[in-house]
């Protein structure tokens, strides 16, 4: 499986961020700073992935995306922007980006998603995740909606994050040093009760008054989403 990147990004800073963080886990990296040189480099180079910025100089995120596929390159896209709403997440979607990423992002999230990508192979990899679901416990990706049944439930944005966490590993342990880095971007254990808070009131808007339970403590490791403890 190829280990090359490459990187679309005319950002120096974040260029620079999410190239030394790819190369220390084991990935070689080519950048591209302008729509039009990230397009030859696309076409004329064999990579795993491509982390494609959706602003860029001399050609738009989007119509580089469309050009790649319009050659018939089916490689793993992820979109990185900072118009993170419903609608630019479509339009990603629908030029042909295997995942959207919006801006300001964490880098151990990119990571994963690159790497989720790689588990897919090329056969599947056009497959978008949209939504997620436990039970009668429902998230949209793309509208960022939740609903339990039929009652929309609403969530703050951390809150989204951490049971989108806790719904992509549904039926196992999510461990609290999992919810630092993924959800807090933290590496290290702050010492306060921020997610005993942020359980708490997302077990209150997707448990209360439920005869099933989905939110379960699994006592000093961390925290499962499951019909059953």
């Amino acid at each position: 499986m190829s280990k090359k990147i490459l990187v679309v990004e005319d950002d120096p800073t974040t260029a620079e961020y999410v190239a030394n963080g790819l190369e220390q886990n084991g990935f070689i990296v080519d950048r591209a700073s302008d729509g039009r040189d990230g397009l030859f480099h696309a076409t004329d180079g064999n990579y795993a992935a491509i982390v494609l910025d959706r602003m860029l100089p001399g050609m738009d995120g989007l119509a580089v995306l469309s050009a790649i596929r319009a050659a018939g390159i089916q490689t793993p896209v992820i979109v990185l922007s900072a118009l993170g709403s419903t609608d630019e997440r479509v339009k990603g979607l629908k030029a042909g980006s295997d995942d959207y990423l919006p801006k300001p992002f964490a880098f151990s999230e990119l990571l994963a998603r690159i790497e989720a990508l790689q588990r897919r192979g090329p056969a599947s990899a056009q497959e978008v995740t949209t939504s997620l679901s436990c039970a009668d416990l429902h998230m949209d990706l793309l509208t960022r909606r939740v609903e339990r049944g039929s009652v929309r439930i609403d969530v703050q944005p951390r809150e989204f994050r951490l049971l989108e966490l806790l719904l992509r590993n549904k039926g196992q342990v999510v461990t609290r040093t999992m919810m630092l880095e993924e959800v807090w971007d933290y590496h290290f254990d702050p010492g306060t009760n921020v997610i005993d808070v942020h359980i708490s009131r997302l077990r209150k808007k997707i448990d209360e008054g439920s005869d099933t339970p989905l939110l379960h403590t699994v006592r000093g490791v961390g925290y499962m989403l499951c019909e059953q403890a």
